[in-house]
Parts: structure tokens; sequence; C-alpha cells
């Protein structure tokens, strides 16, 4: 189990201030939660975000953040569930690990695009049962087309990321760099 003096050497090691690190990810996890996100969990998130190998124990987050491993495990339900946070257990452990996952935010709105594609579905079917010619269906459609045209946009833009990540010198999942 991680103790305080380990969380205080980690941050030694590293020369960082451990204060400013807490805040970083309380005005981090704020932006988050005032965006929609839930606030426990994105503090969980924004404490991996700021881990250096991003992924911590339900122990170390409880720690880091001053919050009960109930608190950490609604938390980390909610983070797995919209795929920002894989769970993964210690070599020899019962206990799990977690950790973001790779490309993090290209995860989060690449899953997006199968929500989109779910709402715009439902919205058609809406469109169909309110009549395109009435005040609603007319609102429905035009919800349709705007999610139709953020998919086309947003599969581009993706490609478009993936060309520009590698002119960045970032490292691939097995942690070489793009020349």
């Amino acid at each position: 189990m991680t103790s305080e003096t380990d969380v205080t050497e980690q941050n030694m090691r590293s020369g960082r201030d451990a204060e400013a690190v807490s805040r970083f990810v309380e005005r981090f996890a704020s932006d988050m939660t005032e965006a929609g996100m839930q606030r426990m969990a994105s503090r969980v998130f924004a404490a991996l975000l700021a881990d250096d190998d991003g992924s911590m124990t339900s122990a170390e987050l409880a720690l880091a953040l001053q919050i009960s491993p109930a608190a950490v495990s609604g938390a980390v339900n909610y983070l797995t569930q919209v795929s920002m946070v894989g769970r993964e257990r210690e070599p020899g452990s019962r206990r799990d690990r977690y950790r973001l996952h790779d490309e993090v935010w290209y995860t989060t709105f690449a899953n997006r695009d199968r929500v989109l594609t779910r709402w715009e579905s439902t919205l058609k079917e809406g469109v169909r049962i309110l009549g395109e010619d009435t005040p609603a269906g007319a609102r429905l459609a035009e919800t349709v087309a705007f999610f139709e045209f953020l998919q086309a946009e947003l599969v581009g833009m993706m490609e478009r990321w993936h060309e520009h990540r590698k002119t960045l010198g970032l490292p691939d999942r097995s942690g070489h760099a793009h020349a």
C-alpha cells in the first residue's frame, strides 16, 4: 500500500512541488466539471493525467485526492464506462491499477462517433414520427444534419491529427518516437 511518505518521496525525486501539482489537478478537474463531467471522475482523471506513468491504484488515488475508496470506485466505474481509463491487475497482486488509455483524447473523441450515430438514428425516427413539416420535426431534422456534418468533420479531423502527431516526435504505443 502506498503511504503518504511514499508520495512525498516520489515528489521529491521528481523535483515537483506537491502543492502545485495538487492545485493543477483540482483546477483541471474543476474545468472538466464545468464542462459537464462528474466531479469525482474529473478529479480522478486529472490525477491520472498528472501522474508520470498515467496509472495509480485505488489507494494511491484516495491518498492523492484525500477521498474515500468508495469515491474512487464510483469515479473509476464512470471513467471506464466512457473509455477514458482502463483497469489492469498488478502482476502477482490482487490490486487493480487504473490507467489512462493510450491517446486518451483521441480514443475519447473516437468513441463519441458511436454515440452520435445512435443519436442520429433515434432523431431520424423522431423526424419520421413528428413529421418533417412540423416545427418539432424540422428542429430534429436540423439536429440530424448537424450531427451528420459533425461526424464527417470528426473523421477527417482524426485522420489529420494522426498525421500531425507524427510530425511532433511523440512516442507511439511502443514508446518509440517518430522521426
